[in-house]
């Protein structure tokens, strides 16, 4: 889609030239046009690229109803020997135990813990290594384990220590994605709408989401497996085009890089910046040889920021503390709903899958509305705030009314997607973006794998207490588990109370400017 905008805004602006008077487009227009559809292209690759990230997380969440289920109601096979009084007979070992959500929980959590844990350090390698090498190795490994996870039901392996084992090794290659991904783009992309910009680009979370939950399910009844091998190559072989594609610099392809901010501290759009001319190479030159050749003039590089100096940066601390328990919320739906919907509902262990995923449809209209929002405030805590505080009762009324009738499952599921991934959404992608080219920085953009590592890698401890917390509360009952989530959204909200009261105070103070323009 964006790549089919990107062509679009080109075509049209060979058009206005040409209306313009002139028969062709300049050569300095012709660098602009295909500066546009390199940002497209990398915008839709980094997209893909983090779908098969979450394609390859979600599988567990569908296949746990298979690991363990009601085995009185299936047809035992004539084959199978078992005995006849076995009640777990269709259940995989060692999950066949009364204790089994403790143990599904315990292999959730090594991919959670181990994802929160490298999630610190991917971002110091993520400055420092080439991003195109850092990426498609990373993915190549997750495909790698992902597909080993699957291959211990074709080898009969059951011992919990190799699931354990597996998902701690994918939970540290993992980390290599997503400060790699929001780094290329921040490196192409100026802060110009780059709330709206990242809230469609972020539905690849959901998108991947849902993609995973349907491959999944197309075999979590029979060789559930295969719900893992299948994403693992798909990924696999998204990381090889990766390698072949992808474009870490616009100084790579002769495009000039957006400029965040001046050396005063005001932000300027790349965009606006060349129509005035006041671009670093836009002289009365307009020839594109002189364009390439300014944007090959070496300059000095700023040196990566340390991890101190990441947590120094007004807002850092307070949006990863709130994204910690956001996260929390997000990531144990994602891991317990279709389990929730399984046993509270009483669907099969395909449909709750396929049911769940309208949670993911909530959270691609959630991201984007809260970017679209927050770009027209200017207002990102506070958008994030009033979305958490509206999800709290939300969650409720879901697990109070969500399940009476297909039709509530379905508004319910999508509501709280939108309000529970919005915030989620929003934080990770335009906020780990503007902190990452604070104007603190002075222009040093280094900093932004950093900081939407630390952002990231804050919010994984909660991605990885949440699930934790559920499988260890769920056996007292599903109601307390929603209590639990609606206490973390509270939390959340709370966080955000200094940053909301500073950005009223800056509403305050515009308003007041205008009006005082006015009068004069």
């Amino acid at each position: 889609m964006t790549l089919l905008l990107s062509w679009v805004s080109g075509f049209l602006l060979e058009v206005g030239v040409r209306a313009g008077g002139k028969g062709r487009p300049g050569p300095w227009r012709k660098a602009r046009l295909e500066s546009h559809r390199f940002r497209g292209f990398i915008l839709l690759l980094t997209f893909f690229i983090y779908t098969c990230y979450h394609m390859s997380r979600k599988p567990i969440s569908v296949v746990k109803s298979r690991l363990h289920q009601n085995c009185s109601e299936l047809v035992k096979p004539v084959n199978d020997s078992h005995s006849l009084n076995d009640t777990t007979w269709c259940d995989w070992a060692p999950f066949d135990k009364n204790n089994y959500k403790e143990l599904l929980g315990a292999v959730d959590n090594a991919f959670l813990v181990a994802y929160a844990i490298g999630m610190f350090i991917s971002g110091i390698f993520g400055e420092r290594l080439p991003l195109r090498y850092y990426l498609s190795a990373g993915m190549l490994l997750s495909g790698l384990f992902t597909s080993l996870f699957g291959l211990g039901y074709f080898w009969n392996i059951h011992m919990l220590w190799y699931f354990v084992l597996i998902q701690i090794c994918n939970g540290l290659v993992q980390t290599t994605g997503w400060p790699s991904v929001v780094t290329c783009v921040g490196n192409w992309f100026g802060k110009g709408k780059r709330g709206l910009i990242m809230g469609i680009w972020n539905s690849h979370t959901s998108v991947g989401n849902i993609l995973g939950s349907l491959i999944a399910g197309v075999w979590v009844n029979e060789q559930w497996g295969l719900s893992f091998v299948v994403p693992g190559a798909v990924t696999a072989a998204m990381g090889v085009i990766t390698f072949l594609f992808l474009i870490e610099y616009p100084e790579d392809v002769d495009c000039t890089a957006p400029q965040h901010h001046t050396s005063d501290g005001l932000e300027q759009n790349q965009d606006n910046a060349e129509d005035l001319g006041n671009g670093p190479c836009t002289n009365k030159e307009s020839s594109l040889e002189s364009a390439a050749r300014c944007s090959k003039e070496p300059s000095v590089q700023p040196a990566a920021i340390s991890f101190l100096g990441a947590l120094r940066i007004p807002g850092v601390v307070e949006f990863s503390l709130c994204l910690l328990f956001a996260k929390l919320v997000s990531y144990t739906f994602l891991y317990w709903l279709p389990l929730y919907i399984f046993n509270v509902a009483h669907f099969s262990a395909k449909q709750a899958g396929d049911l769940s995923t309208l949670f993911d449809v909530g959270g691609i209209m959630g991201g984007i509305m809260a970017g679209l929002i927050s770009d027209y405030t200017n207002g990102r805590a506070t958008t994030c705030c009033i979305m958490l505080i509206l999800a709290a009762p939300m969650m409720f009324l879901y697990n109070y009314i969500g399940q009476n009738g297909i039709t509530n499952s379905i508004v319910m599921l999508i509501i709280c997607g939108a309000l529970v991934n919005g915030p989620y959404a929003l934080i990770t992608t335009a906020v780990s973006a503007d902190l990452g080219t604070h104007q603190s920085l002075k222009g040093n953009a280094k900093a932004l794998s950093t900081v939407t590592a630390i952002i990231d890698g804050t919010g994984s401890i909660g991605a990885a207490l949440g699930p934790l917390l559920a499988g260890l509360i769920s056996p007292t009952g599903w109601n307390n588990v929603f209590y639990m989530l609606i206490s973390a959204d509270i939390l959340a909200c709370l966080l955000l109370c200094r940053l909301v009261y500073k950005e009223i105070i800056a509403w305050k103070s515009s308003l007041s400017r205008d009006r005082g323009y006015k009068e004069i």
